[in-house]
């Protein structure tokens, strides 16, 4: 397999240092090329698990017209009959029936709501522009020539707009990383999203039963999710979670411990805050790994609020479909892929290796790979299995792999806005259009990398953008650190109209979409 090329490219040089390309490699991963195997197995796999529904069911209908149809008038009358004198056993059968319905009723998981989301709106004192970034490294003095450099071709590869967002501690001159900012900055956010929240809903802090909160690499003692309690005066029994480390994927995972928290409690309301913070994680050193994430990650947070209760499926936005995890941190390349460390100097940072796009790659196609067979039609099952008969059976090399169309399976894509290249090389493999991919780039746009609460940004345009109809089918996939790539599929219940508050697209939706430039313009 060819070494996949990140857009950004960090070639490692014999010294050990790193050095900054900005051509755009065309040899680019191919990943879902690769992976036609896997998901046929697991397209056998699935088939197999329902194997005895699917030939089974078919064969007894088949068996019982054929037997009905050889009875005469007389026979059914007998069989009448039969049934009329024989009332304990039409009672047995029927109570039985009744208690394995039951079991099953007991047994299946309850349904998850999403009542509403909330995501993170800053003041306008907190924008800072491209320029106004670069400015700003300047001044602090920190930066060499080459580190400016590598930031400014950076910003202009990133796909980020004019009107992102920083915490304030990080805009002073010199930037202020104590525990007491990185504190500061996280109650802001979580404080804003869950006040907001909490008064869209109507809910009281005293009815949350579960609270997950996920931060990356801000982990104070007590825990953000603490925090949340003391502010709120929540109930004693409150069972709370805090999430760190796990990356920008971090929110699904969330999701998903929520999910199983609400399903075996008797608790109804389930609370998830998706952050990350800036202050801690900013990097003043000179190492060029570790210098992207100060141009792609920006201030950002989301609230959801997820319910149990049946009375408010009238209300809520979304059932949640499925949750697939996929996790490759067994692999040394994928484990340091993006590594939290110190450079020579001792400065704490994020490091991005040259690895990560090709780590990026095997976990996205994992993930992808094991989704499929959830949620695509059970034709493209067929064209799939079609595809690999002709190759491997009939062993005709003019066919070329066939590629699912997820476009069949989504009406919505929630792409984490990872970068500019990122995004595009998402498009090309799942041969999505611009109309598919738009939340996800004019996010990275407007707001940047927001970290794990980028997908829920996303959702947010599109429902500014009044896109979202009833039985619509939402997919949000995400990918981050360790390496792990995770997606939510969400069912919406009702169409959702454009909202007129709380949103954070409510004053600017109608400037979007914009054009965004391509790398050829950028680095003309």
């Amino acid at each position: 397999m060819v070494k996949e090329q990140a857009l950004l490219s960090t070639d490692i040089v014999p010294n050990g240092s790193m050095s900054f390309s900005v051509r755009v490699k065309r040899r680019l991963p191919d990943f879902l090329l690769s992976v036609n195997l896997k998901y046929v197995k697991l397209g056998y796999s699935y088939l197999i698990s329902h194997g005895f529904y699917l030939f089974t069911l078919p064969a007894i209908i088949v068996a019982l017209s054929l037997e009905l149809g050889a009875l005469s008038k007389q026979d059914f009358r007998q069989l009448s009959k039969d049934f009329e004198y024989d009332l304990f056993s039409v009672l047995t059968c029927s109570c039985a029936t009744l208690f394995l319905a039951f079991l099953h009723y007991l047994s299946r998981p309850q349904p998850v709501y999403l009542v509403d989301f909330t995501c993170f709106k800053p003041a306008e004192e907190l924008k800072c522009s491209k320029k106004a970034f670069v400015e700003h490294c300047r001044r602090i003095g920190k930066f060499n020539d080459a580190s400016m450099d590598f930031q400014i071709k950076a910003l202009e590869l990133s796909g980020l707009g004019d009107e992102t967002y920083f915490p304030p501690a990080i805009m002073k001159n010199p930037p202020v990383q104590t525990m007491k900012e990185a504190r500061g900055e996280a109650e802001l956010v979580m404080l804003t999203i869950i006040d907001d929240l909490l008064e869209k809903t109507n809910v009281s802090p005293k009815e949350i039963g579960v609270l997950v909160v996920n931060c990356g690499l801000f982990n104070p003692t007590p825990s953000l999710s603490a925090m949340i309690i003391n502010h709120y005066k929540m109930r004693g029994n409150i069972l709370s979670f805090n999430l760190g480390g796990m990356g920008c994927s971090a929110g699904i995972i969330a999701l998903d411990l929520a999910n199983d928290m609400l399903q075996s409690t008797g608790s109804t309301y389930g609370l998830v805050i998706s952050t990350e913070n800036i202050t801690s994680s900013f990097y003043t050193g000179n190492q060029k790994s570790m210098l992207l994430p100060n141009c792609l990650f920006r201030l950002g947070g989301a609230a959801i609020l997820l319910s149990k209760k049946r009375k408010d499926r009238r209300r809520a936005k979304y059932q949640l479909s499925h949750i697939v995890r996929t996790h490759k941190g067994a692999d040394d390349k994928s484990f340091n892929s993006i590594y939290q460390e110190e450079d020579e100097n001792l400065i704490k940072g994020l490091s991005l290796s040259s690895d990560l796009v090709e780590s990026a790659a095997d976990a996205i196609k994992t993930n992808i790979t094991t989704l499929g067979p959830l949620v695509l039609p059970f034709s493209e099952h067929l064209l799939f299995l079609a595809t690999l008969f002709y190759k491997k059976v009939l062993r005709r090399k003019d066919i070329k792999p066939y590629i699912p169309d997820f476009k069949l399976a989504f009406e919505h894509f929630c792409i984490h806005t990872g970068s500019k290249w990122v995004l595009e090389e998402m498009q090309k493999k799942l041969e999505l259009t611009d109309k598919h991919m738009e939340a996800s780039k004019m996010t990275l746009h407007r707001w940047g990398n927001t970290s794990s609460s980028s997908i829920w940004y996303e959702l947010a345009y599109l429902e500014s953008k009044g896109r979202i109809k009833e039985g619509d089918r939402v997919w949000q996939i995400s990918f981050g650190s360790g390496f792990k790539c995770n997606s939510a599929v969400w069912k919406s219940l009702r169409g959702v109209k454009k909202p007129m508050r709380s949103n954070p697209w409510s004053d600017c939706i109608e400037s979007y979409p914009t054009e965004i430039p391509d790398y050829q313009n950028v680095l003309s």
